[in-house]
């Protein structure tokens, strides 16, 4: 009888799996041209009129004047005409957290880590995903699943196999911090507490930790170089959270693996310590002052300042018993506007994820643009020189034969005002129409 019916489960397995959907996959799409009314050239930084963009596949076949280029598309291509649109890369985004939903006060963050379960909050993730790229990103660098685990590689997956929509994404799965000094904290020590970060200790528990999450699926390697933000002397300044052995073990071995490094570092002697181990980008970092930039700019390092971030989060923590966060704003600011005349590398990042993704990302647009950026400045920051940072400059940044055609479009000029980036009405990924609200069919 047992062997009957264990039978009967097993051809009704194999029926099921017989019979099973095909996963879904987005199709190679046919050959495009768009029409572009105006076309913002990151790289040379200047907007070209009339031109034409053939795409063939996933990426870009040619670029340049409309009526030269519409000659060379091949019979059945499909025209895509924004003759009335400002047309530009598909931008990125260096830090975000899909797997966070908005965290103001401590509160806001433990709730999501005890009351939600990492499935649950996947699905919220693919829904955070797809959001950015309806608001023209198509790439993103995911800074940490804050206690999700390796949920962002899944995410990925799902994404590069055409399971859900979404950016190009580029994770770092789990993030580290030493014993002690990350969230969640403050509860008995009899109960057994859900970890925000993988907890290490140790250059020989670093190197092993790095392969760990090297092995499954992260793209970049973070670590959180200080905490406890204070302010002495005009200055901010912080606790480290790893010793001068401990951090290098981080860039020694993620460099050793092809990956790179991002610290987050927001006082001084986070900064200093991240900037001797050799980082490869700071992140936050509002306690940077000249002569940290002059080190930045010596050895490479990139600066990802994420303002909005702290706009959005700082009246709330102010409340909750954290008024450093409203002496920060004005650093940022101040350290802004140092940073982009002496030179140092800034790519566009948000910390969406920290606040809730009802915001648009673009939002921080607006804030360097206030800080001192240009309008191209801080586009170029979220397109060529973020595929910079990403080690994506033959893939990314720019429209130009042989990159990936990811493409938006806006019906204003974002030159003139930056804040048309916050309405994106056209989405192109891989070749693939996404979103159009502006093309005349």
């Amino acid at each position: 009888m047992i062997r009957r019916t264990l039978l009967s489960l097993l051809a009704a397995l194999a029926l099921c799996q017989t019979h099973a959907p095909a996963q879904p996959r987005t199709p190679a799409p046919a050959a495009v041209l768009i029409k572009a009314g105006r076309m913002i050239d990151t790289r040379a930084g200047r907007v070209v009129e009339g031109q034409g963009i053939l795409v063939e596949g996933e990426r870009v076949k040619e670029v340049g004047p409309f009526g030269e280029i519409s000659t060379h598309a091949p019979a059945g291509t499909r025209t895509v005409d924004l003759t009335r649109a400002t047309v530009l890369p598909g931008l990125t985004d260096c830090h975000t957290h899909i797997l966070l939903q908005g965290d103001i006060t401590a509160e806001d963050y433990d709730v999501q880590l005890l009351k939600e379960s990492i499935p649950y909050r996947t699905i919220r993730a693919t829904v955070a995903a797809k959001t950015g790229l309806m608001n023209g990103f198509t790439a993103m660098r995911d800074l940490e699943t804050e206690g999700a685990m390796y949920a962002d590689v899944d995410v990925k997956t799902a994404i590069n196999r055409g399971v859900i929509p979404g950016p190009r994404m580029f994770v770092s799965t789990r993030a580290f911090s030493a014993t002690g000094m990350y969230p969640l904290l403050g509860y008995s020590w009899e109960l057994r507490m859900p970890e925000g970060v993988q907890v290490v200790d140790g250059a020989d528990n670093i190197t092993k930790a790095v392969r760990e999450q090297v092995k499954y699926g992260a793209d970049w390697i973070k670590f959180y170089a200080d905490r406890r933000y204070y302010m002495k002397d005009g200055a901010l300044h912080s606790w480290v959270n790893f010793t001068d052995e401990e951090m290098q073990a981080f860039v020694k071995e993620a460099h050793r693996l092809g990956r790179r490094v991002a610290a987050h570092a927001m006082g001084w002697e986070g900064i200093d310590a991240s900037l001797r181990a050799g980082v490869d980008s700071i992140e936050h970092g509002y306690g940077l002052d000249e002569g940290l930039m002059e080190r930045m700019i010596k050895q490479g390092i990139w600066w990802c300042p994420t303002i909005y971030v702290n706009i959005y989060v700082a009246e709330g923590r102010a409340a909750a018993g954290n008024p450093i966060y409203l002496t920060m704003r004005g650093l940022e600011e101040k350290a802004f506007g140092v940073a982009l005349k002496k030179g140092v590398k800034i790519a566009f990042g948000t910390d969406a994820g920290g606040f809730a993704w009802t915001e648009n990302e673009a939002k921080e647009f607006g804030y360097m643009v206030r800080y001192g950026m240009t309008p191209m400045q801080a586009i170029q920051s979220a397109t060529v020189r973020a595929a910079e940072l990403l080690d994506q400059t033959n893939n990314m940044g720019a429209i130009e034969p042989g990159k990936y055609a990811d493409i938006i479009a806006t019906a204003a000029d974002p030159l003139t005002d930056i804040s048309e980036l916050e309405r994106v009405r056209f989405v192109m990924k891989g070749g693939a129409v996404m979103r159009d609200e502006l093309s005349n069919r």
